[in-house]
């Protein structure tokens, strides 16, 4: 099992090209069957969780072919409407799939999804909608057994904004009969760009910038060639990485559009940013002020960039506090940060993060992509050597991301077994 060897403190300094977006790459994917044609997407990263797809699409008989960057996808002969667990416990964005092979195929059989190790998500807002647009869903055996002779229009209302289950719904309105309105319906950036590749292919969709999205189902879909907006996460992750350095760096081919919160939040720390076509630059203050933080629904802050706030908020000065509100036991990565020297209290949802002068070289475990990533950035600041295990976790949403680091002057190496 391979585990990351970061030898710091470091300073990073440089530019970084910023990889597409795991987030918005996978439901497009899947949006494949939908159209049951060959469809191609540009600025694909290649990622743990993009062969894992990859793998389970060709399950089902699509042709999946992944060349610098660009991934073929030929879904005219589907084989197979079911999707194992030995695929989908390793990744939950597997249940994807389901809307698709219902709306074009009248069945499916899933696995109930598995994912990173920390608390319940469950996939109810998924079924209901689903089952609002007439599907028939029964829970057997651990797999969701999903048909309809005919998918039909409904006003569906979303008690929270999952971004999953707009995701599974939107794709199951397209090709059902008549107007589906979801409510509630989460707005981040990557629903907005599944919902432009499934216009460009023929859907009628108004308002997927809003929480209100209404479609008008086709009878059928061409097959679409669409880039994948640029991670934004990945792109917070290195601005953060520059502010607990004390570096500066360069972040190229983004949308700072998609990162307000984040930007917002780091420039309340201390961090001068200035904004550019596609891009921004991020330098560190001499010393990191305190923040409160509130996680939410997009546009606020986003709950993947929480752990990696936490690290820089671990050197701030003074007490800060992270109110989790999406996910509220997502603290898994507390303890390890503990072992690095942080000073942190959980009280429910809510940590109170008190500023300590350094970070302290340690052996870690990463639980998940997030923790992962937050427990890399303490080591870039910490003094000695910080090894962190598990990094399979990274590599599920992060392209090459020691290559990236080194790259910037971080003293960080793979070491394999």
């Amino acid at each position: 099992m391979d585990s990351f060897i970061i030898r710091g403190p470091s300073k990073l300094e440089g530019s970084v090209n910023i990889s597409g977006a795991k987030n918005a790459m996978l439901p497009l994917m899947a949006a494949a069957i939908l159209t049951g044609g060959k469809c191609v997407l540009e600025n694909v990263p290649d990622l743990k969780d993009t062969e894992t797809m990859s793998e389970l699409l060709r399950g089902l008989g699509v042709d999946v072919e992944f060349n610098n960057s660009r991934l073929f996808l030929d879904a005219s002969k589907i084989e197979s409407e079911e999707a194992p667990y030995n695929l989908v416990r390793t990744m939950r964005a597997s249940i994807y799939v389901l809307a698709p092979l219902i709306a074009k195929y009248g069945h499916a059989r899933v696995s109930l999804p598995g994912g990173c190790a920390w608390g319940p998500r469950p996939i109810d807002l998924h079924l209901k909608g689903l089952m609002a647009l007439g599907a028939k869903i029964e829970i057997d055996h651990g797999y969701i057994e999903a048909s309809a002779k005919e998918l039909h229009g409904a006003e569906i209302i979303l008690s929270v904004p999952s971004v999953g289950a707009t995701v599974n719904i939107l794709m199951a309105a397209v090709l059902a009969r008549g107007i589906t309105i979801i409510e509630n319906a989460a707005r981040e950036p990557e629903i907005v760009n599944l919902a432009e590749a499934l216009k460009q292919s023929g859907a009628k969709i108004d308002g997927e910038e809003s929480s209100r999205i209404q479609i008008e189902g086709v009878r059928e879909i061409e097959p679409f060639n669409f880039r994948v907006i640029p991670d934004r996460i990945e792109a917070g992750t290195f601005a953060a990485a520059a502010v607990i350095t004390g570096g500066k760096i360069e972040i190229r081919e983004c949308e700072p559009d998609h990162m307000h919160s984040i930007i917002n939040k780091l420039s309340e720390c201390g961090a001068n940013i200035k904004l550019f076509k596609n891009g921004l630059t991020v330098e560190a203050p001499a010393k990191i002020r305190h923040a409160e933080v509130e996680t939410g629904y997009y546009p606020a802050f986003p709950t993947d960039m929480q752990a990696q706030m936490m690290s820089v908020l671990c050197l701030a000065d003074g007490a800060s506090s992270i109110i989790e509100h999406v996910y509220p036991d997502r603290f898994t990565h507390v303890a390890e940060l503990g072992r690095l020297g942080a000073d942190i209290n959980i009280d429910g949802s809510v940590a109170i993060v008190n500023g300590v002068e350094r970070f302290e070289g340690a052996p870690v475990m990463a639980t998940d992509i997030r923790a992962s990533s937050a427990l890399i950035l303490a080591g870039l600041a910490a003094h000695g050597e910080t090894k962190v295990l598990r990094i399979y976790h990274i590599d599920r949403g992060y392209e090459r991301i020691e290559e990236k680091l080194v790259a910037l002057g971080a003293d960080i190496t793979r070491i394999s077994g």
